[in-house]
């Protein structure tokens, strides 16, 4: 693949015209302007327009002769403008062309969802991500029910409504609300959750309070679960002191649990309320309820958290010698935890080995908060070690911490240790992030490693499927021009400008002074009037998505 990528012969001399070359994009094209009067012919300004409209009309209602652009035929057209665009932008865009009318907007939806499997994914995508407003949220929700898409269920609600909550609708939420209603659809703790958690983000605490008083009019009951629903959306949001006077107030409508007093807790650790801890866990105890290990755990943190590091280890230790709980991963983590934020790493592999020595099994928070911390300490091979360690436990860590890990890598010395980290994760089978690859691909082109560079811009394009934007020919072009191959920065750019990218005018002007210095200045001429009509192009469209015109 990376020989066959600089390999392809680029510069054949076919002609479509006297003055126009088939290939527009080859360093040695003959002149792209007529040798008569030094302009575009005609002839070529009505194929342009034609090739436009002729893109446009997938995507817009226009009507026009049915002409093409010669030697292209239209299925290739088409082929094209799908590879603009993915399935959940495709449906987003039929809402920024402002169309009049539902009727419309819902023919136009199902036009675009002819060559679209619609799923429950798809339709979560469309609704969560992007910048819709609240009306095309829900007018896209009916219609994916009306064609069947996706199910009229309270789980499909739960979808829309949360998306609408995370941008503040509150008012096309309370209006679907009574539609599910009308249809008698009740709902379940995770609709309670997504209304409650949407106003105590958007800081509307009071209101989340008033509709949690008006629980029989949601259609729900004062039951223990819709209280701990209540008690993990203040407390995740650090209102804990609310949470604790709503506790009382409940205590004689709701029977408690163990949990319901360990969410508090949890809160409460937080912040390193040790005496609130103590009085929380004084009320646990005066209600029948014994501490189990998350409880303590929660102290430990507590106690960590204000700064009472020997207090925490005198109570680590009574725990042990007492056996009062099983010392499970928890209270090991909160241990670990506490060395960490006060920078004591060897303190907190003695607590770790302890842990391996009681025959309590690691988790995956135990390895993550280690390695985060030797790479924070620059203990890149201890680093290695203890991920080397996770994976050999069958532990594969989520995308977000592989982003992480090598972010954390790439932030100083050279490449060398995130590549590690790269390859066995990737030989784990960890799923890597686009962002990973950039971050990598950034890394690499500083350094001037072509080869690794070119290796892993294959991996992403065929193993992993990521879609390559204008970022990562960036940085393989910088990547090649700080190595001194400058014909292969060239190669890149102009696939760059096929697809429709334009780089930067830092590295179109790196790469043209590189070319110039190497006194290859016919080949820095010919990069220029293609960048010329590249960032022409890319102003066009610009304009195109400034009307409306999602193309």
């Amino acid at each position: 693949m990376l020989l066959a990528r600089f390999s392809i012969i680029r510069y054949t001399s076919q002609i479509l015209h006297p003055s126009i070359s088939l290939l527009p994009f080859s360093t040695q094209t003959v002149d792209l302007l007529n040798s008569d009067d030094k302009k575009p012919t005609e002839n070529s300004i009505n194929k342009d327009e034609r090739h436009v409209l002729d893109q446009l009309s997938d995507l817009l209602p226009i009507r026009h002769c049915n002409t093409h652009p010669i030697g292209k035929p239209r299925s290739e057209l088409h082929k094209n403008v799908e590879m603009l665009l993915s399935p959940e932008d495709k449906l987003r865009g039929i809402f920024i062309q402002k169309l009049n009318g539902k009727s419309e907007i819902k023919r136009a939806l199902t036009a675009a969802a002819v060559d679209i499997e619609v799923t429950t994914d798809l339709v979560s995508k469309v609704l969560n991500r992007g910048s819709l407003d609240g009306g095309s949220m829900v007018a896209f929700f009916k219609w994916a029910i009306e064609q069947g898409k996706v199910f009229g269920n309270v789980d499909s609600y739960n979808i829309v409504l949360k998306g609408l909550g995370r941008r503040k609708f509150f008012d096309y939420m309370i209006n679907l609300f009574g539609e599910m209603k009308e249809k008698g659809l009740n709902p379940n703790h995770e609709t309670l959750f997504i209304f409650m958690d949407s106003y105590v983000k958007a800081n509307r605490v009071s209101k989340a309070l008033h509709m949690f008083k008006k629980l029989e009019e949601f259609g729900m009951e004062y039951d223990l679960e819709s209280l701990k629903v209540m008690l993990r959306c203040l407390c995740n949001r650090s209102h804990v002191a609310t949470a604790s006077s709503w506790l009382h107030k409940m205590k004689e409508k709701v029977q408690f649990d163990c949990e319901t007093y360990n969410i508090l807790l949890c809160g409460f650790s937080k912040f390193g309320k040790v005496d609130e801890i103590k009085r929380v866990l004084k009320e646990m105890v005066e209600d029948g309820f014994d501490p189990d290990s998350l409880t303590f755990s929660y102290l430990l943190e507590g106690l960590g958290r204000a700064g009472r590091i020997n207090d925490a280890i005198d109570m680590f230790m009574k725990l042990k010698e007492k056996k009062r709980c099983v010392l499970n991963v928890n209270l090991f983590n909160s241990m670990i935890f506490n060395f960490i934020s006060i920078g004591d790493i060897d303190e907190c592999l003695k607590y770790y080995n302890l842990m391996l020595n009681d025959n309590c099994e690691p988790n995956m928070n135990t390895y993550i908060s280690i390695i985060s911390a030797f790479l924070k300490s620059r203990r890149v091979s201890d680093a290695i070690e203890m991920f080397d360690e996770m994976i050999g436990r069958g532990m594969r860590p989520t995308t977000g911490t592989i982003t992480l890990f090598i972010e954390f890598l790439c932030s100083y010395g050279p490449p060398h240790a995130a590549m590690m980290i790269y390859k066995k994760a990737k030989d784990a089978g960890c799923v890597i992030s686009v962002n990973c690859y950039k971050i990598l691909l950034m890394r690499l082109s500083r350094f001037g490693k072509c080869g690794m560079l070119l290796q892993v811009w294959d991996e992403m394009e065929e193993e992993s499927g990521c879609f390559c934007d204008v970022e990562v020919y960036e940085y393989i072009i910088n990547g090649l021009c700080n190595n001194g191959q400058l014909e292969n920065a060239v190669i890149v750019m102009e696939e760059c400008l096929k697809k429709g990218f334009c780089p930067s005018r830092l590295i179109s002007a790196k790469l043209s002074n590189k070319l110039i210095a190497s006194k290859k200045v016919e080949m820095a001429y010919k990069l220029f009037l293609k960048m010329k009509k590249g960032r022409h192009d890319e102003n066009a469209q610009k304009y195109w998505r400034a009307k409306g015109w999602h193309f």
